[in-house]
């Protein structure tokens, strides 16, 4: 069979990312592009369309160069992002979002927490539409932050036309369809997929419901992987491409990951996309009510399946965070500057000689793994983290073993959410794992070890670039629907099988995990009365 092409294109947190891959989802070639990020306030975390679209053309343009692959052998495009919300006016200009008014920052981030009164006030409420969201709207989430506009910039948002998630936002700078993705508006903005309508009475109690005039925030609600159309003739000579290319609906840049990391394998499968923090997703064929965790969203993924989202606010970045906090931390940047190695390499390797003197080393350190808040399935963004075990030790042992204990307090948190999600009527059959996780042998064994799973590792090390190629293929109609997409695109290569022999040290140290939220509970109720 003569090769077919499609492109995936990811815009992360701090770079923009485009992939060419064939049907059979090999990769040829990716790029990447950084982007802008501020933080004009405390809690406010922007970004600029514009400079993500210039970003974005120019590493799909890099790409095509360098994969060598012909313009029109390239069949179609996929988009995926972070659930950040972006504003335009009639005019498809930007809109200001901040209160300095510069309309070059029209991106609220999904990591902005200012709207932090208004997710309160949406949960205190408790309106119905939240049994879809594992019961509260989270502050990540696009409602809280729609209405923060409203209340804070009132003439700004009386100018804005289009609201868009930023998946939903670079298909229509692709083609100029306003048509959303299913995945995008059922988990980011509380539409009910299941009945293909916004909740009026919702939007009302949010004193939002001048959004359904015109199509602020979609008329019409595709699942993912359907043709939009093609791109426009000046976007396909920006990217280099013709304008035959067929884009199709997109993804939230961690829905796409599960996909890519699936291995064709998509029912009763729990995906990990474990990186600077993590998302666990599962799908099913009937709806999985899991308190605290997100979902269950109808043909968020796959269409005619439920989903349900869990997720680490906190996960590769908390590793980040406790090695440079310690004492030791200059000398183990020294050392890996002389060795030529990384900072984890050597702390893994330390890590293996401890552990042959030393079976349970970290039974006297334990951490709660909420330094970011929980995101699931407390889902309580106030939370904190805890250390119980510091000493005055100042050497590269007890970084190591600090280090080792914030890795397992991390897996005990994603142990959390599988036995919750178990615990309400999910069959998790398997686990697979993408992100930087899988770049550090040592997390993937202590999950394994932890869950009792064996943790499966996708071919392709880009599985959110490849997640988005699957979509691209599906609309390009390279595979006849998703399921053959993923059967061909997405593979398997690696097993991590777990240990039984330390099962009963985890699970103690699995209990005090549990009692450790407990504690900070009592800690509060003891300070109550000083706000």
């Amino acid at each position: 069979m003569k090769n077919r092409y499609v492109i995936g294109v990811d815009v992360g947190s701090g770079s923009v990312r485009a992939g060419i891959f064939d049907q059979n989802g090999n990769s040829l070639a990716i790029a990447s592009s950084p982007i802008k990020i501020r933080k004009p306030h405390q809690n406010f975390v922007e970004q600029s369309s514009e400079d993500i679209w210039l970003n974005l053309c120019k590493v799909v343009k890099e790409v095509i160069i360098s994969s060598k692959v012909k313009p029109e052998e390239i069949l179609g495009i996929g988009f995926d992002a972070t659930c950040s919300l972006v504003t335009l006016d009639k005019n498809d200009n930007p809109i200001s979002i901040s209160p300095d008014n510069d309309p070059y920052w029209n991106i609220i981030m999904w990591m902005d927490h200012r709207a932090d009164k208004e997710t309160d006030e949406i949960n205190t409420k408790g309106h119905e539409v939240l049994k879809y969201v594992g019961g509260k709207v989270n502050i990540e989430m696009e409602i809280p932050k729609i209405m923060w506009l409203k209340r804070n910039l009132p003439e700004n948002f009386k100018k804005i036309q289009h609201f868009f998630d930023l998946a939903d936002f670079l298909q229509y700078k692709a083609c100029g369809s306003t048509i959303r993705g299913a995945c995008t508006v059922t988990c980011k903005w509380n539409y009910l997929s299941h009945e293909q309508s916004w909740n009026e009475d919702f939007l009302k109690q949010c004193d939002l419901l001048d959004l359904l005039e015109g199509d602020k925030i979609g008329t019409k609600i595709q699942a993912p992987g359907t043709k939009l159309g093609t791109l426009t003739t000046e976007v396909a000579e920006l990217m280099g491409l013709t304008s035959k290319t067929i884009v199709a609906t997109g993804l939230i840049d961690a829905h796409a990951g599960a996909l890519g990391a699936s291995g064709g394998v998509i029912e009763d499968n729990l995906v990990i996309i474990a990186g600077t923090s993590a998302c666990h997703i599962l799908n099913t064929q009937n709806p999985v009510f899991v308190p605290g965790v997100w979902g269950p969203y109808y043909n968020a993924m796959i269409s005619n399946l439920w989903l349900n989202e869990g997720g680490q606010s906190a996960a590769g970045a908390l590793l980040d965070y406790t090695i440079r906090n310690h004492y030791f931390y200059p000398q183990l940047v020294s050392m890996a500057e002389q060795m030529n190695t990384s900072l984890y390499n050597i702390l893994n390797q330390e890590v293996s000689k401890i552990y042959t003197k030393n079976p349970t080393p970290t039974k006297d350190i334990h951490i709660l793994d909420y330094h970011l808040g929980n995101r699931s399935p407390r889902s309580d963004a106030s939370l904190k983290g805890m250390v119980s075990g510091l000493s005055f030790d100042e050497d590269l042992e007890s970084l190591t073993t600090l280090y080792l204990a914030t890795i397992q307090s991390i897996c005990y948190g994603t142990k959390y959410i599988v036995d919750t999600c178990k615990e309400n009527g999910h069959s998790i059959k398997k686990i697979s794992v993408c992100g930087g996780a899988t770049k550090n042998p040592l997390w993937l064994q202590e999950l394994a070890n932890i869950t009792q799973y064996t943790i499966e590792i996708p071919k392709e090390v880009e599985a959110v670039l490849l997640g988005s190629a699957i979509v691209a293929a599906t609309a390009s109609d390279i595979w006849d629907n998703m399921g053959l997409a993923l059967k061909n695109m997405s593979h398997i290569e690696q097993f991590i099988r777990p240990n039984t022999s330390d099962q009963d040290f985890h699970q103690q140290k699995y209990s005090v995990y549990l009692e450790m939220y407990k504690d900070q509970q009592k800690y509060k109720k003891l300070m109550q009365q000083y706000q």
